[in-house]
């Protein structure tokens, strides 16, 4: 039972590694900016060598496009995708960061013998005056389900004040998915651990089941699936394209989806993901963007220099994982069951940097399943009320 007990316990730790509920510190703009003062948060990001390679690989396919322009990072961080713009040869790089790691970076970019071509300049994107305006825009913006932290309105924000007439974005296009799935893995760990109490401990806590099993749906969970927890091939949510998106766009995304099953199996919810897109451009395309021809330079890109960053469970893990919306119930499905409904996003109404997500489901001829799910935490009533009033 002791050896039980501790294998129990080593699972619970690995599982609580794979799967987690983001959250912000804060209401507050400022708190949420501080958040990004943590080394941590900057070390899970340039760990993930799926997304930092990502980023590496498309600048360094743009070198031509790059060398000797003007390129304007949004959300700095810690300096790295400026320094490789440098590195290509940008003749200048404004770093901007909200946040205090802003200092940081300026050694990052101090120490890599970059300061006369990249200035970090640390205040919110939107109340930045830079001196000029700039060639290309590099961000990287994404956050869980891609809109979560609802950083790509600041992005939008700078391309429209900043960015010369065909100036060029990295990335330039993004896509959410979305796929129904049979998560075995965390029903044991998270829902069915209650029935071991008995077994280990000599007290039977399975009346439980019932409330973990809610407990699960309340909230988005982010955690990494395998490709053969997949349903059913996966459906477009949304298309972004980078150089026309607006933030009306991003008020509400909704799709109304229509899944066949592939077989036998519990349905025990949904997975949202995102792929973003640096589709890359040959010189003499960058040549004709920046005389203004946005559609041309759109329309030319060369394919063979894109690079795609994908959060699929049937690619490589990146840090972002996969959004799973769990169920409060698991539904047998079997080859062919059908499973309809629509799915929508947009920003909570009380801090826009948090994601309100709703799902309407039915499986075959089933009764019509309502959830509503919240990435970030729930407001106490009284701060509700103290917005609402």
């Amino acid at each position: 039972m002791l050896i039980k007990s501790l294998i129990r316990r080593l699972s619970i730790n690995n599982m609580a590694d794979k799967a987690k509920r983001p959250r912000l510190h804060s209401m507050k703009e400022k708190s949420y900016f501080e958040s990004y003062c943590d080394i941590s948060v900057h070390e899970e990001m340039l760990g993930d060598g799926e997304r930092t390679n990502a980023y590496k690989k498309a600048i360094f396919s743009c070198r031509d496009a790059i060398s000797g322009k003007v390129v304007l990072d949004v959300g700095a961080g810690t300096g790295i995708l400026s320094c490789f713009c440098a590195q290509v040869g940008a003749a200048k790089v404004y770093a901007v960061e909200a946040s205090k790691i802003a200092k940081q970076a300026e050694k990052v970019v101090e120490h890599n013998g970059l300061q006369d071509r990249v200035q970090v300049i640390h205040g919110v994107m939107e109340e930045v005056n830079l001196p000029e305006k700039v060639d290309i825009i590099v961000s990287e913006w994404m956050g869980y389900c891609l809109l979560y932290e609802s950083m790509l309105s600041s992005v939008i924000w700078a391309r429209d004040k900043w960015l010369k007439p065909g100036g060029l974005m990295l990335p330039d296009h993004a896509t959410i998915f979305v796929a129904p799935v049979c998560d075995d893995e965390v029903m044991v760990e998270k829902v069915n651990f209650w029935n071991d109490m008995d077994e280990v401990y000599g007290v039977d806590m399975a009346c439980l089941i019932p409330f973990a099993r809610e407990s699960l749906a309340k909230e988005v969970m982010v955690k990494c699936i395998g490709g053969e927890s997949v349903l059913s091939h996966e459906q477009t949510v949304a298309k972004l394209d980078l150089y026309t998106v607006t933030t009306d766009d991003l008020s509400l995304v909704q799709y109304k989806f229509s899944f066949k099953c592939f077989g036998i199996a519990d349905l025990q919810g949904f997975s949202v993901w995102f792929d973003v897109k640096f589709s890359g451009h040959d010189v003499s395309t960058y040549k004709l963007a920046c005389n203004g021809d946005k559609k041309d330079s759109q329309s030319n890109n060369h394919t063979k220099n894109s690079v795609i960053l994908s959060t699929s469970p049937f690619k490589p893990e990146t840090h972002w994982k996969q959004s799973i919306l769990y169920l409060d119930n698991e539904v047998a499905v079997q080859q062919d069951s059908d499973i309809s409904g629509k799915i929508q996003l947009r920003p909570e109404k009380y801090n826009p940097r948090f994601l309100s997500i709703t799902l309407d489901t039915k499986i075959d001829d089933g009764e019509m399943i309502c959830k509503k799910y919240s990435m970030g935490y729930e407001l106490p009533k009284a701060d509700v009320s103290a917005l609402e009033s």
